[in-house]
């Protein structure tokens, strides 16, 4: 028998989950062979070295970048003592050094999510790349497979705390106002090195959005199509749907699921799911939600809606917000009350 083996699942999951013909032929319409899915950790091939060594290189600082963003704390109460007292420069140098180291904390973010981006534009190219279909690619290149979905499941959790955490805007608005005011008089300025008004306004449009790193990888994904006219659509959203479905039936099917040993795994999955569709939306004419889509999106949902409801919610809105065609008319009823 042989076995198409796909890498989505993290570390976190010992177990081993073999599909049969049936359920693969639900997932793609390219391969009529079973579905090994495996979590051993995968080694990146002579041939996948490059690629996955610039990638893991990005991935390595992912979790330092989500215990900043969570210990993200604002400068909220020293912010409102300066407005509230204009003339007493105490407070307002207070406010201004508090929101100072915030603000390089906020550029490391955004930088980031850049380096994020060059990531994934790396990994379309090697997961999509001719004469190979999305099935063999992700059959052969495990190990980019793997980290592929290690960024969708970061891009998920950091716009989840994201969401949580009103201060960002705030603080950065502030200090936008500050600088172009020229309010604060003899201070240390040195910060404009760090973040000139031309970075200030890519940091704050980035930040404007709801799910930011969500967006910044829709965006460089359709970008990427749009740079390679000659590479097969189909190419890209093959790969996005493939990863979509079998996410669903790992997550829907109780035998399993059952063999999920924490929740982390579980959200794993979720967030994986919800980031390919999210992407496929984006570059798809027709979106995902589309009866043509090759995203069961009932099904999708109907998983995330079978979890926990705070568990859920910042998926559930990163699909009601983040993505592209959920508004248009040939969106069935049933899928735009179901995310209601």
């Amino acid at each position: 028998m042989r076995f198409t083996t796909i890498i989505l699942v993290s570390e976190v999951l010992p177990v081993t989950f073999v599909y049969n013909d049936f359920l693969i032929t639900r997932l793609t319409q390219s391969c009529s062979s079973d579905i090994l899915f495996c979590v051993a950790d995968a080694q990146a091939t002579e041939g996948e070295r490059e690629v996955w060594n610039q990638v893991n290189a990005v991935l390595q600082d992912s979790e330092s970048i989500l215990t900043g963003l969570q210990a993200y704390k604002g400068a909220g109460q020293e912010i409102r003592d300066a407005i509230q007292n204009p003339n007493d420069m105490t407070l307002q140098e207070r406010a201004w050094n508090s929101v100072c180291p915030l603000v390089i904390k906020l550029k490391k973010f955004y930088s980031f999510s850049l380096r994020l981006e060059e990531a994934l534009r790396s990994l379309l190219t090697s997961l999509t790349c001719p004469p190979l279909t999305p099935t063999q690619h992700l059959e052969r290149e495990q190990a980019l497979a793997k980290q592929f979905a290690e960024i969708l499941h970061f891009t998920l959790r950091f716009d989840e705390l994201k969401m949580r955490i009103p201060a960002i805007q705030n603080d950065f608005s502030y200090y936008r106002r500050t600088i172009s005011r020229n309010r604060i008089n003899n201070m240390n300025l040195d910060i404009e090195n760090e973040v000139n008004n031309e970075m200030a306004n890519r940091m704050s449009l980035f930040y404007a959005e709801a799910t930011p790193m969500l967006k910044t990888l829709s965006t460089a994904t359709t970008n990427f199509v749009s740079e390679n006219k000659t590479l097969p659509l189909e190419n890209t959203t093959d790969c996005l749907s493939t990863m979509a479905s079998v996410c669903k039936v790992m997550l829907e099917t109780p035998e399993y699921s059952s063999r999920f040993n924490s929740e982390d795994t579980l959200l794993f999955c979720m967030r994986v799911m919800v980031g390919v569709i999210i992407l496929y939306d984006h570059v798809h004419p027709n979106g995902a939600f589309n009866k043509s889509s090759k995203i069961d999106m009932k099904g999708c949902i109907k998983v995330l809606k079978d979890q926990p409801a705070d568990t859920v919610e910042g998926l559930l809105n990163a699909l009601k917000f983040t993505t592209k065609h959920l508004n248009d008319e040939s969106t069935p009823k049933n899928i735009r009350t179901m995310l209601q």
